[in-house]
Formats: structure tokens, sequence, C-alpha cells
């Protein structure tokens, strides 16, 4: 396969020197492996002399495959170095020679100490993997089911809000083709195949538990900061307390993006002219926490936290703990629904909660409806219409201009593909195994092959009963925490700081917190501010 120049950097004597002197020589013989697919743990090689070969593994269904071949002065890894996957490919000694291994240890301690190393291991490790998207190393990570299962859509976006290479294959509804040869039955799917190894009814928890992604705990390991939430404000929090020398880890219930990776463009993001797309925004944040160090885990919950002395334990829901200086929640809000009638039946069957690429190869051409009033359903309604979806955008209140920015209802009043319905509810969904027809009280049946729902979110804080919460459950911080809860402050001889719960050390950003304004800017903003805060507390 060729490799650009990106992938395989050439790097100058001084460059050389600095790499090798984070590894630990070792002399090889032809044919031995320096790592093999699945390993929980592996290195970040150095090619001193002879060659390397990287391997996509023979599968049950397809021989292996040289996807690489690499010399002297290279080096050899790819981005799950990072953030802990264990090798989904394969590195062997073509011809006998020496190497250096650069523990994950040493790697993070590079990434800290040398900024100019940093950006070109991590251009190429980012590099490599898109390349690998491309070709037979996604096998390593296929997922087979219905094409109309929430459960291969929950894998899918699983795997992608995590960048994995993967494949997807999505059959139609009763038809195995020619995974029954395989064994496969209906009753088997989805079926993530890891290596090669069927896992049957797989779940994104069993998927990452399988590929090293879940947590792990170390010893007597306490992390200065634990970031709940890998929304925008998550990640921004993440990122500053990493490079600013907190022990930090990210966890996130799904994957890291909350509800802005389900938006289709943000136009109004500081530094984009042109608009991104939630998903990119996210995966180059979630590019960035890698390389300042932090620690992601997703699917991982949060389900309690509670004191244990100085210290704060974060329960996740398999039972594992995790024990913090400082806590920081941005667990976000859980998207409302309609109180409808077959609403469940049809969520993964036609009802979405995201307009992305992912969402769209359901609806591609087809009509859909929009509900909601704010950014998120203006942004969906334009990009589903751009992509040939006949639109019409239901809007309760009378007035479109009340929560959504005027750029945006201009366009849309403009696209002769949108209808807008102001004053108007959804009130009834019909179909058979995929919705099919979206009844709107103010014109009747429409035909829709989706229904996107923008319509808000619950905070994400049932678990977090013991922090002081306004009426809708949004968490208090600073000032604005009760009177009654501030006694338990005299002993710290000061009051709350800025972002920080009714309890010391544990802090909230984002949607989760009162008051907050709903935009990705302000997200970010908070996100980093907190981290402000977490520093002060932790040096009293």
């Amino acid at each position: 396969m060729a490799v650009d120049p990106i992938q395989r950097p050439e790097l100058s004597d001084a460059q050389w020197e600095r790499l090798r002197g984070f590894g630990t020589p070792e002399d090889v013989e032809a044919g031995a492996y320096l790592f093999r697919s699945g390993d929980r743990d592996y290195d970040l090689i150095l090619v001193e002399e002879g060659e390397v070969e990287v391997v996509r593994d023979s599968l049950f269904w397809i021989q292996e495959e040289v996807v690489t071949t690499t010399g002297p002065r290279t080096f050899v890894g790819e981005l799950g170095l990072l953030n802990g996957q264990g090798a989904f490919l394969s590195a062997r000694m073509s011809a006998a020679g020496k190497v250096r291994r650069v523990t994950r240890t040493e790697l993070r301690r590079l990434m800290a100490e040398d900024d100019q190393l940093c950006d070109l291991i991590l251009h190429a490790l980012w590099a490599r993997r898109e390349s690998l998207r491309r070709g037979t190393a996604a096998l390593t990570l296929k997922f087979v089911g219905e094409s109309s299962s929430r459960e291969l859509m929950a894998l899918r976006r699983f795997a992608e809000r995590l960048d994995l290479v993967h494949k997807a294959v999505e059959l139609s509804s009763g038809e195995l083709g020619i995974h029954a040869d395989l064994g496969v039955a209906a009753e088997d799917l989805p079926i993530a195949f890891i290596h090669g190894e069927p896992i049957r009814n797989a779940t994104p928890g069993i998927v990452a538990e399988r590929l090293g992604l879940s947590y792990q705990a170390t010893g007597d390991e306490v992390a200065d900061l634990v970031v709940v939430g890998g929304g925008p404000a998550g990640l921004a929090a993440s990122i500053y307390g990493a490079s600013e020398g907190l022990n930090t880890v990210l966890l996130d219930a799904v994957a890291p993006g909350g509800q802005a990776a389900s938006t289709s463009r943000i136009e109004n993001f500081l530094g984009f002219p042109f608009g991104v797309s939630g998903g990119d925004l996210i995966g180059q944040a979630s590019l960035q926490a890698l390389k300042f160090g932090v620690r992601v885990y997703a699917p991982c919950e949060a389900v309690k936290l509670e004191k244990a002395g100085d210290l704060l334990d974060v329960t996740l829901a398999d039972g594992r703990i995790i024990r913090a200086r400082s806590t920081i929640i941005t667990s976000g809000a859980a998207y409302r629904r309609l109180n409808l009638d077959r609403w469940e039946d049809f969520e993964g069957a036609g009802i979405h909660y995201a307009a992305t690429q992912l969402e769209l190869r359901h609806v591609r051409e087809s009509p859909v409806v929009v509900v909601g009033g704010a950014n998120s359903a203006g942004q969906a309604a334009l990009y589903l219409a751009g992509n040939g979806c006949p639109v019409h955008l239901v809007v309760r209140g009378s007035d479109l201009g009340t929560r959504m920015s005027s750029y945006l209802v201009d366009r849309l009043i403009e696209d002769p593909r949108i209808h807008v319905h102001t004053g108007a509810n959804v009130v009834g969904l019909d179909g058979g195994d995929r919705l099919e027809t979206v009844r709107i009280d103010a014109i009747g049946d429409v035909a829709a092959s989706g229904l996107f729902c923008f319509i808000g979110a619950e905070p994400a804080t049932s678990w977090l009963s013991s922090l002081d919460r306004d009426g809708d459950g949004f968490l208090r911080t600073g000032t604005d925490i009760s009177v009654q809860s501030l006694d338990q402050w005299q002993s710290f001889g000061r009051e709350p700081l800025p972002f920080e719960t009714s309890a010391p050390r544990v802090f909230a950003a984002g949607d989760v917190r009162r008051g907050s304004m709903k935009r990705v800017a302000a997200a970010v903003g908070e996100g980093s501010s907190a981290v402000a805060s977490v520093h002060r507390a932790l040096a009293v």
C-alpha cells in the first residue's frame, strides 16, 4: 500500500535521535512478531535495522494481508496507541534487525515534552487510521445486523464516535444471505466480528470491553480529575485539565460528542466561517484530548458520586469505582420524546434524535418530518433538504424566530424544499416495521420515512440526588447554590467557587448546569473555565 509523507514522515537526524531516546533497544529475528492483533498492551516500534511488515491477520473467511512494509528510521503504530485500544493489526520482522520499543507511558511523556515530535507523530497516527478505513483492516471489527435495527445503529454510532476502524453490513429484514452459511440465526443479530470471533447480540459495552476501551483500575490510582460526560463542555474540561498537568479521566455513557456530535452543521462557532459538522468538531476535539493524555472511556456510565474521606468515588454501572480528587459533571441532557402511541416502536426504525450521515443513509431523498423550534432543528431541516429530502418542519410556537437564530430562519423560509408549520404539533405515527406516515394537526397525514425530534432535553442528573438542583433538575453552582446548603462550606473557609456545586470539589459545566447558555461555544467556555476553579480547589 502506498504511504504518503504524512503517514511515513522523514525524520531529521536530530528528530530521530530524540525519538530513539524514548525507546528501549531490542534485537529481533526474522519472522518474530513485535505485537499481535488483539494484544491489549503494545508499543510504538522504532525500526533501526531490518524490515517490519504490518499485517491484517487471516480471518476465517479471508487470508492475511500485508498492509504495508517499513524499514529503518521509521516507526510502526497507529492511533489506538493513544486511546488504549488493543492492537487490531500485527507487526512482524520480515528481515532480522534492531528495534526500539516506546511504551505507551513513554509515548505520553514524549507527547508532553516534545511539541515537534508530538505533532509529527500525531499527524502520522491519525493519517494511518484514516487510510486503514479504506482497506481490509476494517474487517477486524465487523458489524452485521438488520438495516432497521436500533441495536446495529447503536453499534455504528459507538464506533464512529470513537473513530474506530470498522465495517458494517446491513441486512434486509429476515434475510441473512451468506451469513446463514456461517451458522448465524436472526436471533443472534446484531453480531460483532472482532478479529474474526463472532460476538452474538453485541452491544457497545461488550465491544468496548473486548477492544480494551473500558475502564480498568490500576492499583490504588487516584485521578486528579474525572470528567463525566463527553460533549463539548466535557471535552474542553478534560483537554484543559490534562494540558495543565492534571491526571484526567473522561467518561461518557455512549461515546464522546453529546448533542453536538449529532448536529449536521454548526455555523456560528468561532473560527469556522464556512461552518463545521458536529462530528468533525468532536472528532478533532477527541484527537486533541488524546494528544494531551486524557484517558477516554466509553461507553462508561457513572451511576453514583459520593465522598470518600478527602476524595470522591465515582461508581460506574458495572460496579467499578474510580477514585478522584475532583470531578466535573458535564453529563448534559437526555432527548425528550413526544408522548405518542408507537413512539418506541419506531425508535431506530424511523425516529431519530440526530441528523448526520449515519441517519441520512436511511432517509436519503425521501420525505421527512423535523420537530423543534431551536437551532438544532433548523440545521437538521437544511441538512436533510440539501441531501434531497422534502422536509416538513413542525414548530409548536407561533414565531419561528423566538428560539432560532435569524440567519437560520431566513434560509428555512427561502428554501422551497422545506415546508414550515408554526403553531403545529405532531399528533400521530403510523407504519409497519418502519415509520411511513406522520400526522400533523395543522395539515393531516404526510408521508415520512423519518421523524427527526429536536424538542429539548432533560438534564442527566438523576444519579446526583445529593447535589443541589433546581425544580427542573439542573445543577446549581457558585453563588446560585441555595442558602440552606452553604453551612458545609464553613470548614473550608470559603464559598463555592465558580462552577462548583453544593459538594466541595464537584463542579458542573455545560447543559447540565442551571443558567447555562445552550450553545456549543458556551459549553466549551464553561468546561475550560471550570478547570480554573478545580486548580483553586485542589490547591487548598
